[in-house]
């Protein structure tokens, strides 16, 4: 019996962006990323449908474009980036539609789902084949220990439990 062979694909950062949107005092809307993450993609055919999805983000790269709740989000409050420096994600499954797999936050593992749009293969100008995929999800922070909340005079909480993902992520075939 023959085994497929595998191509490996590896982000291509430079074009890629992981993302997250959360209610703030539950008006507004505060988005942040990760500047520094790590990730590939195993798969044995065109449509990607069962591929091996593999990421790693670098806590410590958060980034809200505000240096006081990035260091409160990097806390013990939050993320413990310094006893727990990743984020990772394996996949079990993907369908097409459907990424399936393990997040692991502050060594907390969860099943979670993210939608998935796979917007096909191209080859760059210089020559790079190049895969783009669009990925979206909800996560609920408490599952994953990140709990720390406050409530305003009016009785408003400072934080939503409800994680908004957004990654827009390009591979470059190996």
């Amino acid at each position: 019996m023959e085994t497929a062979v595998k191509t490996k694909w590896n982000i291509d950062a430079a074009h890629s962006e992981i993302g997250f949107k959360v209610k703030h005092m539950m008006i507004s809307k505060v988005k942040g990323a990760f500047e520094a993450f790590e990730a590939s993609v195993e798969t044995e055919n065109d449509d990607f449908k069962n591929a091996q999805f593999d990421f790693i983000a670098k806590v410590n790269s958060i980034n809200t474009k505000n240096n006081d709740r990035d260091t409160h989000l990097k806390s013990e409050d939050f993320f413990n980036a310094d006893e727990y420096p990743e984020m990772i994600f394996k996949s079990t499954s993907f369908d097409g539609d459907k990424i399936i797999g393990d997040l692991t936050i502050k060594n907390v593992s969860k099943e979670i789902a993210l939608n998935t749009d796979f917007n096909g293969v191209v080859i760059d100008p210089y020559g790079q084949t190049k895969a783009g995929f669009e990925i979206t999800g909800k996560i609920n922070r408490k599952d994953f220990g990140l709990t720390w909340n406050a409530v305003t005079e009016a009785g408003n909480i400072v934080v939503s439990d409800t994680i908004n993902l957004a990654l827009d992520l390009q591979f470059i075939k190996e």
